[in-house]
């Protein structure tokens, strides 16, 4: 199945220009991933970093939940692959995932983001869990989000022409 990616309108109102780049941007993560075996989604960059495009997928599927399942909808959902014990499972344990597992989960987690935000009326909406500094507004999680999956995906640019020369935005 071909990744779709649709580039934002220039002129949209405020939420929906936050959606648009969102999915823009998931649609880029997808991307980058796309046509590889799973020994190149496995393929960590240099030692020490155990970053690799399947490790970016697994952190993605975890930073969607910890937004808009745990911060915005406060639904009492546990860490899917990091734990108090390693924090970094999500990188570190891509030797022996599953990309199928990994793609599956991370969809979900988008969808599930998805359906928790498309309930709240404004952007000013704080979510129900506040979070160490504070409250969080549903624009800071869009912004937040747009600005995490940027930088990952800039990884992934690399990642990705490291294993097979391919580049593009």
């Amino acid at each position: 199945m071909a990744v779709e990616r649709t580039e934002p309108p220039f002129r949209l109102d405020e939420r929906t220009m936050l959606e648009a780049w969102l999915e823009y941007h998931r649609a880029t993560l997808e991307l980058k991933c796309e046509g590889l075996s799973v020994e190149q989604l496995r393929e960590q960059s240099v030692p020490p970093s155990s970053l690799s495009l399947l490790g970016l997928v697994r952190h993605m599927a975890e930073v969607e939940r910890a937004w808009f399942r745990r911060t915005l909808a406060d639904e009492d959902v546990g860490y899917i692959y990091v734990s108090d014990d390693d924090e970094d499972a999500d990188f570190d344990d891509v030797p022996t995932a599953n990309p199928d597992e990994a793609f599956a989960t991370w969809r979900a987690e988008c969808d599930h983001a998805r359906e928790n935000a498309a309930v709240v009326d404004s952007l000013d909406t704080v979510g129900k869990r506040a979070r160490r500094n504070g409250d969080v507004s549903l624009r800071w999680i869009y912004v937040h989000m747009i600005e995490e999956y940027a930088r990952h995906n800039g990884h992934a640019d690399l990642l990705r022409e490291r294993i097979d020369g391919a580049t593009g935005d």
